[in-house]
């Protein structure tokens, strides 16, 4: 359990702050520090409450449900006064779990620029919780933070996830909606537990010793940052494209005419670049036509392994670290002249195969006109550099975020947990079933909710490959995820057809927001909608042939397309051949030629299938399953 905290000065934990969203219709939990043995009086939607500050200077408050409404002022009344301002009463939502819940809405701007231009809504609310760990113990306080209300600035930061669900919520109810952002990027689900769930679960015990030990943490980060910085140093001195007394191979001036050429966009896999770490710059020149000449524009480069340093006509115009943002560079007005015009694309390739991502947008973007820039580059070796150092990330280490970001907040209340975890995992994915239902279990005893609802996301579809993942390693995440349902009050939103197989982010958040407040419009709401799609529950076999039936069919099981795809069946042998599917009522019919007695069959069982086509008539895909004969 929390220390408790000695004070003086009165004050509210840091999640109370103007702006803030409180719970409708459940009790709503106050807290904070100040002097002890002070009388406090809280007044609130013109009711007075009482609480006394207790000895170790906390003191805490509930107050009883009310009904969504505001804006509210809040006042605690001491021997000091604080008073909270612009207070909402309605759905609270606490948002967790990694880089896709995270993800901002300035990442899906491709898809949503016009929808979110000079948006306002001030019934739709979000508090980041600052990204910080502690592997002593849970904490009390929440280091900073916020809560901002939608308009044309600040929701460009808000989970993209999230705004849409808030919007579709709020819409659907009428009632403001409050989102509480606790999800990092990268982050393993083994971050989010507490010490007592990992203890139970085995195995962590060196790497909690460890992260307990401060002095080994502050070395740590010391040395692999002077690793780091070294390493970039030297990258820097010696590379050949940086020398000083020398023409830049930024610059328009430089002969490219003997560098060697590669196609744009491309892995470098299987080329001349496929062991080299370090620096390489592309050129290419295009001709401009008069009437673009001096035009704003966006220099798209799709997405680069791993870093890039973009250039124009010699000057730099743009910079990315790591490899998944989009790169989107503005180009400024004035900088673009007519007749020739050379970009140039310094690429940092760290450690794995450098490239550009195949599929994305490589063009100099004018709005209504495009110039294509995929095709033929000249490349040049800036310098050669072994790999870069791994890092030590202790905010991925089991228990840190839990205890800095969620402990904080388990007084809070709400509505329920969204959640967008699973990537980071998909290195042991036998392991996550046990870890997911055990996490659900978890914040539902810290919160001291046992019917919390925990509303989540099945992994979408991606060619895990490009993440050096094999074994159909998403494909196992994602029937862990599905196992998940058989715990109450749990929703599933199956995303198999909203991703994008080059893209571990993919854009489409709007449609997951919009699954996923229909799902929390039927679990917890328990309006009469489908909200899932076909979930597998039964096989039987009849004649050589396995037939499955299902749930959440609704209005009946469809095929998008001339017929149903991507079923395979395994016989005693346990090698799984391509399946005939046939619809029949609302179960499905499965043989194959190369299986006589079948034991086992899959549905989109693979990291990215490109032909999964089974739905309901409420058009909600079917989660990808496996089943066999002794399920």
């Amino acid at each position: 359990m929390p220390t408790s905290i000695r004070a003086q000065k009165l004050s509210v934990a840091g999640i109370f702050q103007d702006g803030m969203v409180l719970q409708r219709d459940r009790v709503i939990r106050l807290w904070g520090s100040g002097a002890p043995g002070d009388s406090l009086q809280i007044t609130f939607r013109e009711h007075a409450y009482t609480t006394t500050v207790d000895p170790a200077g906390f003191w805490e408050i509930s107050l009883p449900p009310m009904p969504a409404g505001g804006p509210f002022e809040l006042q605690i009344q001491g021997q000091e006064k604080v008073i909270i301002e612009d207070v909402l009463v309605g759905d609270v939502w606490l948002l967790g779990g990694q880089s896709n819940m995270e993800l901002p809405v300035s990442r899906t701007l491709d898809l949503y620029a016009e929808e979110v231009f000079g948006v306002e809504n001030p019934w739709i609310r979000q508090f980041r919780v600052p990204v910080t760990y502690n592997f002593h113990g849970p904490t009390l306080k929440i280091p900073g933070g916020s809560w901002e209300s939608v308009n044309p600035q600040s929701v460009l930061g808000f989970s993209a996830l999230g705004y849409f669900f808030a919007q579709a919520h709020h819409e659907k109810y009428g009632v403001p909606v409050g989102l509480v952002l606790t999800a990092v990027g990268g982050t393993p689900i083994e971050a989010w537990m507490s010490e007592g769930l990992i203890t139970r679960l085995g195995g962590y015990e060196d790497i909690l010793a460890q992260c307990k030990d401060d002095a080994y943490v502050a070395s740590t980060m010391a040395s692999e940052m002077e690793r780091l910085d070294h390493w970039y140093k030297e990258l820097n001195h010696k590379d050949l494209g940086l020398a000083p007394n020398k023409v830049a191979w930024g610059d328009p001036a430089l002969d490219d005419s003997l560098w060697d050429t590669f196609t744009v966009p491309a892995s470098w896999r299987g080329s001349d670049l496929e062991t080299v770490h370090g620096s390489v710059w592309f050129r290419k020149t295009i001709n401009l036509p008069t009437s673009l000449a001096g035009e704003r524009a966006l220099l798209r480069l799709g997405a680069i392994i791993d870093g890039d340093e973009a250039y124009l006509n010699g000057i730099h115009v743009g910079t990315t670290d790591y490899k998944y943002p989009p790169r989107k560079y503005p180009i400024p007005e004035g900088l673009l002249r007519a007749g020739l015009n050379t970009f140039a694309v310094r690429v940092i390739s760290n450690r794995g195969i450098g490239g550009f991502i195949p599929g994305k947008d490589y063009s100099l973007d004018f709005g209504e006109r495009k110039i294509d820039l995929a095709g033929e580059w000249r490349y040049k070796v800036g310098t050669p550099m072994p790999t870069l150092p791994q890092l030590t990330f202790f905010h991925y280490k089991p228990c840190g975020l839990y205890n800095a970001m969620i402990a904080p907040l388990a007084k809070y209340t709400f509505r329920g947990v969204l959640w967008y975890q699973g990537e980071s995992n998909a290195n042991a994915p036998e392991l996550y079933e046990r870890l997911f239902t055990g996490l659900i279990r978890n914040w539902r005893e810290t919160f001291k909710e046992p019917n919390l609802p925990f509303l989540f996301v099945q992994l979408p579809n991606f060619d895990a490959s490009m993440e050096g993942k094999t074994g159909f390693s998403w494909a196992k995440i994602r029937d862990a995820q599905r196992s998940a349902l058989e715990i109450p009050h749990t929703g599933m939103v199956v995303t198999i057809d909203l991703g994008e197989a080059n893209d571990l982010h993919p854009q489409n958040k709007k449609d997951i927001g919009e699954r996923m407040a229909l799902c929390a419009q039927e679990v917890i709401f328990g309006e009469p909608v489908l909200a899932q799609g076909p979930i597998c529950e039964s096989m039987t076999i009849e004649n050589g042939e396995a037939v499955l039936t299902f749930s959440h069919v609704g209005s009946g099981l469809l095929s998008r397309g001339e017929s149903l795809e991507s079923f395979t069946m395994a016989g005693s042998d346990g090698r799984f051949y391509p399946a005939q599917a046939e619809l029949q009522g609302n179960t499905i019919r499965l043989w194959s030629k190369a299986v006589d007695n079948p034991t086992a069959v899959r549905y989109a069982w693979e990291d990215n299938p490109k032909q999964a086509n089974l739905y309901n008539a409420e058009g909600l895909p079917a989660s990808p399953f496996v089943i066999s004969t002794s399920s």
